[in-house]
């Protein structure tokens, strides 16, 4: 009992300064993974190479889905029923990864699926699919806007406060669960979007 209490004295902000290891906010071994995939969606547009679009729009948009109903739906009934301790040790493993992950897999889905619209001609207004392609640009931008907007600054600054010498656990387990809850929003959006793609791809 009384190590347990000990441990939830680590995460609050009354606790004593302690010497802990920082948290690498970006993990700089994920960044030439990411940089690879960066340039291999700008050689794919520049190229306008068919197979590499394709790839790279379903592997991007696949593990972006796959990502936020985990995380949302999954996830996050587990973390909602864990101490505050439990989330914080959690959060300083699992944070800054999706710090590489998220933005790569949205670039990835993005930028590559409007260059098979534009190629598709889908774009053109008299594109029998493009009012659902509208539709799924509503949607991806809402998405978009949440996982950059929201998800991002939440997750850096959770990794932020677990630097200081005495981190807030209930600051941490507030933005953690403002972390899931949009996750698991954009997660069901995407279950739109995929409506709507498969949708076009069967037009």
């Amino acid at each position: 009992m009384t190590d347990t209490v000990k441990h939830v004295d680590l995460f609050t902000s009354d606790a004593p300064p302690i010497d802990r290891p920082k948290i690498q906010i970006v993990p700089l071994k994920g960044l030439p993974i990411a940089a690879a995939a960066a340039v291999f969606v700008t050689l794919a547009i520049a190229g306008n190479w068919q197979w590499a679009l394709v790839f790279c729009h379903v592997a991007g948009g696949g593990l972006w889905t796959g990502i936020d109903l985990f995380v949302g739906l999954v996830l996050g009934p587990i973390l909602g029923r864990l101490s505050i301790p439990a989330r914080a040790e959690f959060s300083a493993r699992f944070m800054p990864k999706m710090v590489i992950i998220m933005p790569t897999v949205v670039m990835m889905t993005l930028a590559t699926g409007f260059q098979i619209a534009r190629k598709m001609g889908n774009l053109y207004a008299k594109s029998p699919n493009h009012s659902w392609l509208i539709a799924s640009f509503c949607v991806v931008g809402v998405m978009a806007v949440i996982a950059l907007g929201i998800l991002e600054p939440a997750n850096i600054a959770v990794l932020f406060e677990m630097n200081k010498p005495a981190p807030n656990g209930e600051l941490i387990g507030k933005l953690m669960k403002r972390f899931i809850y949009t996750a698991g929003i954009t997660g069901l959006m995407q279950i739109a979007t995929l409506i709507i793609m498969t949708r076009v791809a069967t037009q």
